[in-house]
């Protein structure tokens, strides 16, 4: 026994113990007495022995409480080969602390990296913006889109080509230039529509298109009758045609 408790003493006297482990006896009833005579204090060993039980106890809590965490903050990484253990040490949970730890400061270095609510965000983000239903629609959806800007990107430049307009000029400054252009276009048809049929105001316009809607219909069919029975196809022989028949 008294090789024991010699045993005992050392370790609760070494370095390595923490300093509430071991506390000298206050009392006489609670001394001890070694072989070689010193004394030794072991009175509150029980009590210090339901305490490392306890904390035994706790640390399997704990190793469950980080195995939520790990699994929460860095679920790729592999399942930890102690889970199964029935006595889980402190250098098992240390690794565990020192895993999470590493993937933050690896996050804080490196803060292009999204994280995965991030990218859950993100493509959220993208089906509500163009109305994609389901995950399995947003890789043909991008395909469409990037299609599309393609085009629209090819148009731009060639307009800006067309126009001679600067590079970085914006899409409403085309826009703009095209409807000045439109306009021109516009009233060069209304100038050359006024010259043909010698009238300078819309109404008078119409007046003449509707005479010529009256008119050209007979005329046409006439022509047409003339063509069968002169047995020709050429509006310009029509008349050499006529005077041979003198």
């Amino acid at each position: 026994v008294l090789k024991v408790l010699s045993h005992i003493d050392s370790i609760l006297r070494s370095p390595r113990a923490p300093p509430l482990i071991y506390r000298r006896s206050k009392g006489p009833v609670q001394n001890y007495i070694k072989e070689n005579g010193q004394e030794c204090g072991f009175e509150h060993l029980p009590l210090t022995i339901e305490m490392w039980a306890d904390q035994l106890t706790a640390l399997k809590d704990l190793h469950k409480s980080l195995r939520k965490l790990s699994l929460e903050l860095v679920p790729w990484h592999t399942a930890d080969p102690q889970d199964n253990r029935e006595s889980i040490r402190v250098e098992d949970l240390q690794f565990m602390v020192d895993a999470i730890l590493e993937e933050i400061e690896n996050k804080e270095k490196n803060s292009q990296t999204p994280s995965l609510p991030t990218l859950f965000a993100i493509v959220s983000h993208f089906q509500k913006l163009f109305d994609v239903t389901s995950l399995n629609g947003v890789y043909p959806r991008m395909n469409e889109v990037y299609t599309k800007l393609g085009e629209m990107t090819n148009a731009m430049r060639n307009l800006h080509e067309l126009l001679q307009l600067d590079s970085s000029a914006p899409p409403t400054v085309v826009v703009d230039t095209v409807g000045k252009l439109c306009d021109v276009i516009n009233e060069n048809v209304t100038e050359q529509v006024q010259q043909l049929l010698g009238t300078q105001d819309i109404r008078s316009i119409i007046n003449k298109l509707e005479e010529h809607e009256c008119f050209f219909p007979p005329f046409q069919a006439l022509i047409q009758d003339l063509l069968c029975l002169l047995e020709i196809s050429n509006l310009d022989d029509i008349l050499p045609a006529v005077q041979n028949l003198k």
